[in-house]
């Protein structure tokens, strides 16, 4: 018999292998190495730092939770709308910022125009009409920015018509302005004195600046002067102006006339003015022709003017084209101061203003008569007597002009034209018994 010599108290040496006799008190843990953590990124960092200030801070956490939560006016859709509206404005705003600052840019900037022009705009025509015609003529680059600017600039001020006159380069800043402000060209129109109604109308007839056809106003209503007109002008309008023209200056002077004359209405100063006007051309000896048909007048005298004679037969056309005759002195038409007594019915022109202010406030003398010198002016008496020397003297003046235009030899110009010349020399007045 073999006998157990192990000790009693000792344990079973286990069995490799035999696992299921092996218990967790009697298993050993395995040693491993701690795993590092993670790297944390530079937004983890600040992140991890926020929080562990807010945890230390309880009053900043409930701030950023607050600012967190999302507010229920900004989900409004009154909100929303707004904020788009608010956008499209933006956008607009800047939009036209560019727009203007290049418009401005176009508006100031010189023009397309190559070399000097002259444009007439007619009466009557529209901003659109303009800016067509602007472009077509090469004046503005664009029709459309042309009426943009017109209604920025200048907030669709209305064009004024006529002639304008740009310069090379011009800006459409400066055309504008002229059209806005009417720079237009201004021509001059010469009337002379002592012309008929008919005469001046013809005159206004041959001008290509003026347009349409008038009306004959009445002889003598006229003021002639030289007027600016614009191209296109009516000729009605020149002739209404140079009538009110005429009024206002008659009306000032019957005002002023001097005391004791022998008219009794403005007509009858107008009416004498254009036989004074007829009968001398130089503007010192009107008030002393004046005199003499005023002192005429106060003693009942015929006043005997020849232009009056060439008025009563060649009527408006102011020219008879012939010497006066004998019988033409004799004809006793309502015009001929020789055959009527006082004024004739009505002027036998339109006078200028020195006739009309010379018979206003004629000069102070006794003279009764005047004829020519033969240098252009007149020689005055007051006495028949006196007169008839002048007129012997006048007499032979014509005489050597006579022979020396006969033999050809050149002849001094003695100021003095045949009878219906403008102005004629008067034939000799009669004498105050006649």
């Amino acid at each position: 018999m073999i006998e157990d010599t192990s000790p009693a108290s000792a344990p079973a040496t286990p069995v490799a292998g035999d696992a299921a006799q092996a218990t967790p008190e009697t298993m050993e843990p395995a040693k491993t190495k701690p795993a590092k953590p993670p790297r944390e990124t530079r937004g983890q960092a600040k992140a991890r730092k926020r929080a562990e200030r807010l945890a230390r801070d309880p009053r900043a956490a409930a701030k950023a939770a607050e600012k967190k939560r999302p507010s229920h006016g900004a989900r409004h859709p009154a909100v929303v709308i707004g904020s788009a509206i608010f956008t499209i404005l933006l956008f607009l705003t800047v939009g036209g910022g560019l727009v203007a600052w290049y418009g401005q840019l176009k508006y100031a900037a010189p023009g397309p125009l190559l070399a000097e022009k002259n444009v007439f705009i007619p009466r009557g025509q529209g901003s659109r009409d303009i800016a067509d015609l602007l472009e077509r003529q090469g004046v503005v680059d664009n029709w459309l920015l042309f009426m943009v600017a017109q209604q920025l600039a200048h907030r669709g001020q209305p064009l004024k018509a006529g002639e304008y006159i740009f310069k090379p380069g011009v800006s459409l800043e400066k055309v504008l302005d002229a059209l806005a402000d009417g720079r237009v060209i201004q021509h001059q129109i010469t009337i002379p004195e002592g012309l008929t109604t008919q005469q001046i109308v013809a005159r206004l007839m041959d001008s290509d600046l003026l347009t349409g056809t008038p009306r004959m106003p009445l002889e003598g209503t006229l003021l002639p002067e030289t007027y600016n007109i614009v191209r296109g002008t009516s000729r009605d309008e020149v002739l209404k102006r140079m009538a009110s023209d005429q009024q206002k200056l008659v009306r000032d002077l019957w005002a002023k006339r001097a005391p004791d004359l022998p008219l009794k209405t403005p007509q009858e100063m107008v009416v004498l003015a254009s036989i004074v006007e007829k009968e001398t051309g130089k503007p010192d000896e009107r008030p002393k022709v004046a005199a003499v048909f005023i002192n005429r007048l106060a003693r009942k005298m015929r006043l005997q003017s020849d232009p009056t004679i060439i008025y009563g037969i060649a009527g408006g056309k102011g020219v008879l084209g012939r010497p006066i005759s004998r019988a033409d002195i004799v004809n006793a038409t309502p015009y001929n101061t020789y055959a009527i007594d006082g004024l004739p019915p009505g002027p036998i022109g339109n006078p200028g203003r020195d006739s009309l202010a010379a018979v206003a406030n004629p000069a102070k003398t006794k003279d009764l008569y005047f004829v020519a010198d033969g240098t252009g002016g007149h020689v005055f008496s007051e006495t028949l007597e006196q007169h008839n020397r002048n007129v012997a003297r006048w007499r032979e003046i014509e005489a050597e002009a006579r022979t020396k235009a006969q033999s050809g030899t050149p002849t001094s110009n003695t100021g003095v034209g045949t009878s219906d010349s403008a102005p004629a020399a008067p034939a000799a007045p009669r004498s105050p018994s006649n």
